[in-house]
């Protein structure tokens, strides 16, 4: 039995920590014997993040946008879906409703377009008419092929088989005298009704003169081949069923075709419909079942109420974050199974209690790297690479106020494995390109930005780190306007973006958004709303603590 993987997600914009340490992990557990894990990504890679796995010949992790629980993930796939055709009869669609104790089917035709659902509910109003309705009981518009299908019957003459039309039942318990006045009294022609008979040869000769439509010898009793003779020469149609006469005038009525029942107006699904939404639609309604279509309205599978309750959830692990806002769209409703990161923690809650691995270090990758080591396991020249990019990346080659001696040691201890000095690496890493340059202002300012919750106020602080502030002045005011967007768009309180000098150790905050907060900022002022933070090269240590301080009351 094949499970789903769980997924190893870094911060929903990663930088090279993210990804590193996520790619780490993976291998981690499977060098502890624990499979099924799976590193993935839910933002875009930068020309630093593509350098450390190009230095280490390593690929980025699998892209997964969104885990938001959909359709396509609990319906019951094509494959598995019991469907019917329009042409079938009612008597098909029973036996496969009892046979795989479903209560609907769809209705597809041969190219698979889903023209309806037929359900019990649907068949019973069918089969049991109501009181003012009953003679319905005595009519059914099908053709004798249909009628020989829903009876399993042997047939002995069939004239015109395929033709449908309207038909009569009558069971042969009256005079022919007295049937032949009813048919003309309820204005029904003599050749549209069927006539369920026993093995009386009288009947069968008088119902041939009549010229009915069907003979139906009813217990596999037989018919006089002479009888059948003239039967074949006045075009009257003649079969054998293999049930009594109540059963087999039950089982006609059901040889009307699908076509003729079936719910034509019904709602589907897409297959990309979140759960949640459906659980609402689903619930307000007493419908059961809902075919899942595609845009064309060829079918995709099926959704039911029972697949709603079984609906398993997606299991992940987060790295480098522990904040709902920075997770992968859709994780509030996986089960996060661990946590482990280096930041300040969130308000966030879990339904279950989960390994959380929370460390005062400047990066992920420290932590992993210690995972390592505490359990005597050396990682290979890749994986100790990537975990020294994400360790160099994040503490800025051990210069950032967030450094420890952890970091220190676990760094020495991974360069000879990865076969590169950590000076080398991190010239390989901050030359890489500029991110400011790599494209536009607004995918420099998202490439590693993290939303924050801090009581009534949500507010975004992104980060670049560059070789020297000399593009960032250059494009100051195209990422002005920019950020001056992303607050508009995510409807935030403000946004913040620090550019890092890695060579000086130097930054400068650009502000956007609500005044009051912009003018609380006591630090020098460079350019409208830019403000010189010297020695400021952490966003978690020293930058977030200040910008969270100016909104306590």
């Amino acid at each position: 039995m094949t499970t789903d993987p769980i997924y190893i997600f870094g911060h929903r914009n990663p930088d090279a920590d993210s990804i590193c340490s996520a790619l780490a992990y993976e291998d981690f557990k499977k060098r502890t014997g624990q499979e099924g894990y799976v590193a993935a990504r839910c933002g875009n890679s930068n020309e630093r993040i593509d350098a450390i796995l190009g230095r280490f010949s390593s690929s980025l992790p699998v892209f997964i946008g969104d885990i938001t629980p959909r359709i396509k993930d609990i319906m019951v796939p094509r494959n598995k879906v019991i469907t019917v055709a329009p042409e079938a009869t009612c008597a098909e669609a029973l036996e496969f409703i009892d046979d795989y104790d479903i209560r609907a089917l769809p209705v597809v035709d041969a190219k698979n377009n889903t023209l309806g659902l037929i359900s019990v509910f649907d068949l019973g109003q069918f089969f049991i008419p109501k009181p003012s309705h009953a003679g319905l009981l005595r009519e059914v518009s099908s053709s004798v092929n249909d009628i020989v299908r829903a009876l399993d019957a042997q047939s002995l003459h069939l004239h015109e088989p395929e033709r449908v039309e309207d038909l009569y039942i009558r069971v042969a318990a009256m005079s022919l005298e007295t049937f032949g006045k009813i048919s003309v009294e309820q204005r029904q022609p003599l050749n549209q009704n069927i006539i369920i008979v026993g093995d009386r040869s009288d009947i069968h000769l008088s119902a041939i003169e009549m010229g009915v439509r069907l003979i139906v010898v009813v217990s596999n009793l037989s018919l006089d081949s002479e009888v059948l003779e003239l039967a074949k020469q006045n075009k009257v149609s003649v079969i054998i069923s293999p049930y009594g006469s109540a059963a087999t005038a039950w089982r006609i009525r059901s040889a009307v075709r699908v076509s003729q029942v079936f719910q034509k107006t019904f709602e589907t699904f897409g297959p990309q419909e979140k759960l949640a939404q459906i659980r609402q639609k689903m619930g307000t309604q007493g419908i059961t079942t809902h075919p899942v279509v595609d845009e064309d309205g060829k079918l995709l599978g099926l959704c039911t109420k029972t697949n709603l309750l079984h609906a398993v959830k997606r299991r992940i692990v987060l790295v480098d974050h522990n904040e709902m806002s920075q997770a992968v769209l859709g994780a509030q409703d996986a089960e996060i199974l661990e946590i482990i990161d280096h930041h300040r923690l969130g308000n966030e809650h879990t339904q279950q209690p989960v390994l959380f691995l929370n460390r005062p270090v400047g990066s992920t990758c420290t932590i992993i790297a210690d995972l390592y080591r505490q359990h005597n396991l050396v990682p290979t020249p890749r994986i100790a690479g990537l975990l020294m990019g994400g360790l160099v990346s994040d503490t800025l080659n051990l210069h950032s106020p967030t450094t420890t001696d952890l970091d220190a040691q676990l760094l020495s201890w991974l360069s000879p494995l990865a076969g590169i000095a950590p000076a080398d690496l991190s010239q390989l890493i901050f030359s890489a390109g500029s991110i400011i340059l790599s494209g536009s202002s607004e995918e420099a300012i998202r490439n590693d930005c993290k939303i924050y919750t801090e009581g009534h106020y949500r507010f975004m602080v992104s980060q670049i780190e560059e070789l020297s502030l000399s593009n960032f002045w250059n494009e100051y005011a195209s990422l002005q306007k920019a950020l001056e967007t992303i607050v508009r768009k995510e409807g935030l309180s403000f946004g913040a973006l620090l550019v890092t000098d890695i060579n000086t150790q130097n930054s400068v905050l650009l502000v956007a958004g609500d005044d009051s907060i912009v003018e609380s900022i006591s630090h020098p002022i460079l350019r409208d709303h830019v403000f010189d933070f010297p020695g400021v090269v952490s966003r978690k240590k020293q930058l977030v603590p200040y910008l969270t301080s100016l909104l306590e009351p």
